[in-house]
């Protein structure tokens, strides 16, 4: 299933800045995760659908960018974020 409006609203709420942040790096990075964390649960039941496979590459290379973005301009806000999602061993 697709992510509800709750569920976005939920994680807006958990990574948000301010009241109304719904583009900063952090909530745009936290949104793509977990689109991606839907994705891979699809593909372990759907192994041969190449095309949503696509967009989960595309997905996973926006999420790299705003990464590398937010590395770039705040190293803290990087690792605060990284270690909130759990994204690096």
């Amino acid at each position: 299933m697709v992510m509800t409006a709750e569920d976005k609203a939920q994680v807006i709420g958990e990574h948000k800045k301010h009241d109304g942040d719904t583009g900063s790096p952090e909530v745009q990075v936290a949104l793509l995760t977990s689109r991606i964390v839907y994705l891979t649960g699809h593909f372990k039941s759907h192994p041969k659908d190449f095309h949503s496979r696509t967009g989960l590459l595309k997905l996973v290379g926006q999420r790299r960018k705003l990464l590398n973005y937010l590395k770039k301009t705040d190293v803290q806000r990087y690792r605060d974020l990284i270690a909130k999602l759990g994204l690096r061993k």
